[in-house]
């Protein structure tokens, strides 16, 4: 009897060991902090990508559960704060460019999610074009920020 009992326990825990990594799931990459975002982001406008091969644009799964998707909105929303800040004291620097990659790359992910992540694109682009004073973001801002997006549009 006991034989009978271990030998399905096992069998239990090997079903289960394959749960970890189902369709959909948010890669683990993805729940890093916010400072492997911005290392990562310093490759920007070339590919970016978390822990060497997880594109920003995977961690927007339609599937996600409320928590992991607040922890890495949180995340994300903290990286664009961040980048802005340093974008706004040198507006056509990498800095810019690492912001406009971000944004695509999360608009790229968040259009393939069903619309779950439509606030968290708002958030995004409130803190990406946070203003303090008065006035926009000039030309070369514009510049910076556009080439870092259309990368992001398409390798995030």
């Amino acid at each position: 009897m006991r034989l009978r009992d271990t030998l399905s326990a096992v069998g239990v825990l090997a079903s289960l060991a394959g749960c970890g990594s189902t369709e959909g799931e948010t890669p683990s990459a993805c729940l890093a902090p916010a400072r492997a975002y911005v290392a990562a982001l310093a490759a920007a406008p070339d590919p970016v990508r978390l822990a060497g091969d997880t594109p920003i644009s995977d961690c927007l799964g339609g599937t996600q559960e409320a928590g992991t998707q607040a922890d890495v909105g949180q995340t994300i929303v903290a990286v664009a704060t961040r980048l802005n800040g340093e974008a706004r004291r040198d507006p056509g620097g990498p800095q810019t460019v690492r912001l406009g990659y971000l944004v695509g790359a999360v608009e790229r992910g968040a259009a393939q999610s069903s619309g779950i992540n439509a606030d968290l694109v708002r958030r995004l682009e409130a803190a990406a074009r946070f203003e303090p004073g008065p006035g926009i973001f000039g030309a070369v801002f514009e510049r910076a920020y556009g080439k870092g997006y259309a990368a992001g549009q398409e390798s995030g």
